[in-house]
C-alpha cells in the first residue's frame, strides 16, 4: 500500500495536554467555563473552516510529564523547545502572544506621531 498525503490549510498547530485540561474541567475564557482548547479556538476564530480547512489547529495530546497544578501545558508545534504552562484564568491575548500565534487581526491600533520632525 502506498503512502498518501492529506492537504491542510493550517498555519499553526498548538498541542494542548488532554490530562491537564481534564483535571481542571474549564478555567479559561471570559466566564472561566471553557477548556484551553475551546477558549483558544473561540478567541482566535481560526478562519472559516473547521478541521483541515481551518488556519489554526488546536489538538489535544497525551501528557507532557510536567503536570502543573491549576494550569495546562501547551506548545506551538513550530517551536518545540518552549513548553508553555498556562495557569487558569490566564489572559488569552498573552497566551496567543507567548505561543507566537498570529490570527491576522490587529487588536491595538498603531500609534502615529503627528508633527514631530
Amino acid at each position: 500500500m502506498a503512502i498518501k498525503t492529506a492537504k491542510t490549510k493550517w498555519r499553526d498547530v498548538v498541542l494542548v495536554c488532554k490530562k491537564c485540561q481534564k483535571k481542571l474541567d474549564g478555567g479559561f475564557g471570559p466566564d472561566g467555563d471553557k477548556t484551553l482548547k475551546k477558549a483558544l479556538k473561540t478567541y482566535l476564530r481560526p478562519g472559516d473552516g473547521k478541521g483541515r480547512k481551518a488556519e489554526l489547529a488546536v489538538i489535544q495530546t497525551g501528557c507532557f510529564d510536567i503536570c502543573p497544578k491549576n494550569a495546562v501545558v501547551a506548545i506551538n508545534a513550530s517551536n518545540p523547545k518552549a513548553l508553555l504552562i498556562v495557569p487558569t484564568g490566564a489572559d488569552l491575548f498573552e497566551v496567543k502572544a507567548r505561543l507566537g500565534l498570529d490570527d491576522g487581526r490587529r487588536l491595538k491600533p498603531t500609534l502615529t506621531v503627528v508633527g514631530e520632525d
